[in-house]
């Protein structure tokens, strides 16, 4: 850990360097005869982070407060934020490439029918409807590609430190029972002041005295949002604090028992953790009952069409493929050798465990209709031509 957090602040003692005299250095050498496309903000190991996505990033923000009708915070204050956000981003990003995490395309077009479908449009009206938002369609392809990516992440690295054993699984069930408060949605908003575990006492005195000078200010008037962009050093603390609607099982056991004692609208008690001293706001919250979901696993291989290949050949492709992997039954190491999805393939095509909705109509209809072990003849989709088991 402390690895980590010495690179992370020698990445950050560049910053100040690269922000202040990058952008005169590079405009000197161009003279008087060239033009500025862009520069660079910060250097993250091996990558960087461009100045114009860290102005991309601020319009954003500040576009946001200006929406929500908050007290904007002071514009240095939330460019800060912004670029040691996206200075985290790419660390995130650079580790999830460095352990082989990869979203396929089935899984991010299928991500994007479930935003197509929240605003009353299909998957292919969804393009023009960002267009007239003045939004790129390819680049917020990125964005939610890299958001999906940083997830996976995340759930790998909570993973990876979980072990239960059965003595605690049995107590863990005996508890479930009564705890009714994770049957609960929860929609809040959060700020964070973090405390290292190698803190001072001094250091720790002056979050706390920090957290509860927040709190007396949201409880004098103060807007909640433009606090957490100016202090909270959460994830979300450019989206105002914003965690948007979680279930009690996804919370922190301590947030579920604090938000349990709250109103709507109602902001807690400063209460700390591991990770340091937390306020959260309450905005709504609704019961939920357990819900059983029938699921499937399934890999695939992708074989797409172009120039060169039509819809005939990639079918006769496939068809090959196909009598390749009954006669050697070996469907995973073939995957990964001719399947052009990228996210599946280095899996052996493995699409993990999903439930109904997940994938394209035509992928899902000859998907649930297989049985076990079963190898699908070459169908196709809006993606390509697939064959799955």
């Amino acid at each position: 850990m402390l690895k980590h957090s010495s690179k992370f602040i020698s990445v950050l003692a560049t910053l100040a360097i690269l922000w202040h005299t990058n952008g005169d250095s590079q405009t000197r050498d161009l003279g008087g005869t060239g033009k500025l496309l862009d520069g660079i903000a910060a250097i993250v190991n091996d990558g960087v982070v461009l100045r114009s996505e860290v102005n991309l990033q601020l319009e954003a923000v500040i576009a946001n407060f200006e929406n929500q009708q908050g007290q904007l915070p002071p514009k240095n204050v939330i460019e800060s934020q912004v670029l040691e956000n996206l200075i985290i981003k790419r660390i995130q990003l650079q580790r999830a490439e460095r352990l082989g995490i990869r979203i396929p395309d089935e899984v991010l077009n299928s991500a994007i029918t479930n935003v197509a479908v929240k605003n009353n449009v299909s998957f292919a009206e969804f393009p023009q409807v960002l267009a007239e938002e003045g939004i790129d369609y390819e680049a917020y392809r990125q964005e939610l590609r890299e958001q999906l990516t940083i997830d996976q992440l995340r759930q790998r690295d909570v993973a990876s430190r979980i072990l239960v054993s059965p003595s605690e699984l049995e107590s863990f069930l005996i508890l479930q029972k009564d705890r009714d408060a994770l049957n609960f949605d929860y929609d809040l908003s959060h700020i964070l002041i973090t405390v290292s575990s190698s803190a001072s006492v001094k250091q720790i005195e002056n979050a706390e005295n920090l957290i509860h000078d927040i709190y007396q200010r949201v409880v004098n008037g103060e807007n909640f949002t433009t606090l957490a962009v100016e202090f909270s050093q959460g994830q979300q603390n450019l989206n105002g604090g914003r965690l948007g609607w979680l279930k009690g099982e996804q919370l922190p056991t301590i947030f579920v028992q604090a938000a349990t004692q709250l109103e709507k609208g109602e902001v807690s008690q400063p209460f700390r953790n591991s990770s340091g001293f937390h306020l959260i706001l309450l905005h709504d919250f609704k019961g939920m009952e357990p819900i059983l979901q029938d699921q499937i696993r399934v890999r695939h291989i992708l074989i797409k069409t172009n120039e060169i290949l039509d819809d005939d050949a990639a079918k006769e492709k496939l068809k090959t493929i196909r009598d390749q992997i009954i006669n050697d039954g070996d469907f995973g190491a073939i995957a990964a050798a001719v399947s052009e999805d990228p996210g599946s393939a280095q899996e052996g095509g493995d699409m993990g465990w999903t439930g109904s909705g997940f994938f394209v109509p035509e992928f899902e209809a000859v998907a649930y209709a297989m049985e076990d072990d079963e190898i699908s003849e070459p169908f196709k989709s809006r993606y390509g031509w697939h064959v799955i088991q």
